[in-house]
């Protein structure tokens, strides 16, 4: 994967005004769609850049795990990059002949002004969660910052939003963009249902047209709904999207699962918030039959604490045995962390503290039997874990199939 570096360096030629606002925006010479929301702007982002190009299209991808220019691929600095950098990644993607660009935006880009000036084809809202109230302050201003993207886009544009989340009302109350939007539980203009659910895959009816994909998870069904509303929006035809939706698979570190020889299988996902990981133990859960589901998950240090105790009440609900670890701590104490996310529970609660996520791995793999079911949530795709000013290499990936390489014979 090349650095961020090699663009900005060719980069020279971005122009500016006198009230430093770019123009001749390389935005305008693609079509440009936002994604926005607290859980599941990765996938919906990434799904759309593997949707376009089994269309046959060119294009560009801007999201938390990377950047893309057509097949090219960059080192992420951000969810969503400084307004340089996207400017730069913008004109290296109408350069290389990209008709679209799918970019996450993050409430803290709006607010840091970092997507303004861009013209954008389109915007996504995916839900509304708990999430980064250490930057925003309260819930009402996390809103107001989401809402501000909305705000935004022009009247040539589309909105698409979740009509199932009471907050989609609220992001297009002052849009001048068309909206649009789609839902799995009522009326809408894209609609879905999960209509079978097999342990490789769910049949899903889209505006009563029937398709088979590789995913599960109904959250995983607002994601699909949500990339095909887009096509649909972007004037694609409709058949086509669904041959190719049939074909996409998950994206690394969201519910990608792992299988050891002797049955036990590992989820990996990056679920940090408690609506995220609820969606994704809910899903375990409708799996799990008489198997057992053991959970291993932690809280990021300097971030959101109101967070903490929520996201191990809800471990423990799902939960066979919840262990409770490191995610990446940063400048606090791991073990403050793991003692505000257990202030809240009972003696009872069947839970284990282990800080080291290393060890809290090997003790979930451990104690599975063959069949059961192991999640491994908070970091996902991430390939590494901050430990006060130090960023070691830590895959959780990397250490699911090493211990199950180990204990296969028990």
């Amino acid at each position: 994967m090349k650095n961020i570096q090699e663009i900005l360096d060719g980069a020279e030629g971005l122009a500016y005004d006198d009230a430093g606002e770019f123009y001749g925006h390389p935005s305008r010479e693609l079509k440009l769609v936002g994604v926005t929301g607290t859980n599941g702007k990765t996938t919906t982002a990434t799904l759309l850049y593997d949707l376009f190009r089994g269309l046959g299209y060119k294009v560009g991808l801007i999201s938390t795990v990377v950047y893309k220019v057509d097949d090219e691929e960059f080192e992420p600095t951000h969810t969503t990059p400084d307004s340089i950098k996207i400017n730069a990644l913008l004109r290296r993607m109408v350069d290389a002949g990209c008709e679209y660009c799918f970019m996450e935006v993050s409430s803290h880009s709006v607010v840091q002004h970092r997507v303004k000036g861009l013209t954008f084809a389109g915007g996504v809202f995916t839900n509304l969660t708990h999430d980064h109230l250490d930057y925003h302050g309260t819930f009402a201003e996390y809103i107001k910052a989401k809402k501000g993207f909305f705000d935004a886009l022009p009247k040539e544009a589309f909105a698409l939003v979740n009509a199932d989340d009471r907050n989609g009302r609220v992001m297009t109350q002052n849009t001048r963009a068309a909206v649009s939007t789609y839902s799995l539980r009522g009326l809408a203009d894209f609609r879905c249902k999960v209509m079978e659910v097999h342990p490789d895959g769910m049949e899903l009816r889209i505006n009563d047209r029937d398709v088979w994909v590789h995913f599960l998870g109904r959250f995983n069904a607002y994601n699909l709904l949500c990339v095909y509303a887009v096509a649909v929006l972007l004037g694609q035809d409709k058949g086509e999207i669904l041959q190719v939706l049939s074909t996409l698979k998950p994206v690394s570190g969201r519910f990608e699962t792992v299988r050891a020889a002797h049955g036990t299988t590992a989820v990996i996902d990056y679920a940090h918030t408690p609506d995220a990981l609820e969606n994704v133990l809910q899903t375990l859960k409708e799996m799990q039959g008489d198997r057992e589901l053991i959970v291993v998950c932690g809280c990021g240090g300097d971030r959101d604490k109101t967070k903490r105790p929520e996201m191990a009440r809800i471990a423990v609900k799902y939960a066979s045995t919840a262990i409770f670890t490191s995610d990446n701590p940063r400048s606090e104490d791991p073990e403050e962390i793991l003692n505000q996310m257990t202030g809240g529970l009972s003696s009872g609660e069947r839970y284990l503290r282990i800080t080291d996520r290393r060890e809290a791995i090997k003790s979930a793999v451990l104690l599975s039997r063959p069949g059961d079911l192991i999640l491994i949530a908070g970091k996902g795709h991430e390939t590494y874990q901050i430990i006060g000013d130090t960023k070691s290499h830590f895959d959780d990936k990397e250490e699911v199939l090493r211990n199950f390489s180990t204990f296969t014979d028990k």
